[in-house]
């Protein structure tokens, strides 16, 4: 079994990432700021032997004994709120580019050759080919976050070239799921706990993008990571169809039991830096061997089920 270092191994996406790894008998060490990530997502692995948690922030503090004896890193850490840029521009040039920088320097630095990181499906910009593949040219991200990401992906392939690392980029659709703390369905969820009459839905609601439940994204990471191995490898993860954002607000209505009045702010993007249409083809990934059991009206369905009967019944939305 391997040693595996986890970055944002707290977070929605790391902690069932964290699961799996724990699962498969691996041993894991995660390191967390615990900005978004939270202690209650990985608290039953504290008692296990094979498991470490350090909260530790990429940027700030020294990281590099933590990189010591690991066989591979799954960088995972990062901003994951695209609209923060809006106001913060610095928040993801930091915890993106700075964060993986120092990531690669420790690993460098310890003799860790294997990194696999979870990028997005924003560095696409606005693809005029729809489903959108990996060698999708050329890569103009409207979104800071999305440049940010790009940086990463070229810093991984630089330190892949130049110091013999075997790198994995994942660029991911919408992933959603139990344990999500941002993002539309959370967001809406939110929003109708204050106002059970009126629901906002940023831009027109005809946003029409790829959703894929976490429990189909984590059997893509596994299966990629048992059958790739290479200098740099990119890989689209995502379901194979689209919802439209209007259509998820209806299902979280309808989970709630309410009918509250849709007021858009309208336009074709919800923000600025919003992608209004987004389809990845994943015909790379299939060739593995991998299907999604979930399209993306289901995947909708079951996380909003998931957070509604865990959330919002007991008032105690994170």
């Amino acid at each position: 079994m391997a040693k595996i270092l986890v970055t944002g191994g707290a977070g929605f996406i790391g902690s069932h990432l964290v699961d799996r790894l724990i699962e498969e008998s691996h041993e894991v060490i995660v390191l967390d700021n615990l900005s978004t990530g939270r202690k209650e997502f990985i608290r039953q692995h504290f008692n296990n032997p094979q498991f470490k948690f350090y909260k530790v922030d990429l940027v700030s503090d020294d990281i590099d004994k933590y990189f010591k004896g690991v066989d591979e890193v799954w960088h995972l850490a990062g901003n994951a709120d695209v609209r923060s840029a809006l106001t913060n521009t610095s928040k993801d040039v930091e915890n993106n580019i700075i964060a993986t920088y120092r990531v690669l320097e420790a690993m460098r630095k310890n003799d860790v050759r294997k990194i696999f990181f979870t990028s997005s499906s924003t560095v696409y910009g606005i693809s005029e080919k729809i489903p959108t593949p990996e060698n999708y040219s050329p890569l103009k991200p409207i979104s800071i976050y999305g440049a940010t990401k790009l940086s990463c992906e070229a810093l991984i392939s630089a330190y892949s070239h130049t110091f013999g690392f075997n790198g994995v980029v994942f660029r991911l659709a919408n992933i959603i799921g139990p344990r999500s703390t941002h993002g539309v369905i959370y967001d809406f969820i939110r929003k109708l706990e204050r106002n059970p009459n009126e629901l906002e839905i940023l831009g027109d609601g005809k946003q029409k993008k790829s959703y894929m439940y976490i429990e189909d994204c984590i059997d893509a990471f596994m299966l990629v990571r048992e059958e790739v191995s290479s200098d740099l490898e990119v890989f689209n993860v995502g379901s194979e169809d689209y919802i439209t954002v209007r259509e998820i607000a209806e299902i979280v209505c309808s989970a709630l039991g309410i009918s509250p009045t849709f007021r858009f702010t309208g336009g074709k993007h919800g923000w600025k830096g919003d992608v209004p249409i987004m389809l990845l083809d994943i015909k790379k990934l299939r060739k593995l061997g991998f299907t999604p059991k979930y399209n993306s009206k289901k995947a909708v369905e079951k996380t909003v089920e998931a957070l509604v009967n865990k959330k919002w019944e007991k008032k105690n939305i994170p």
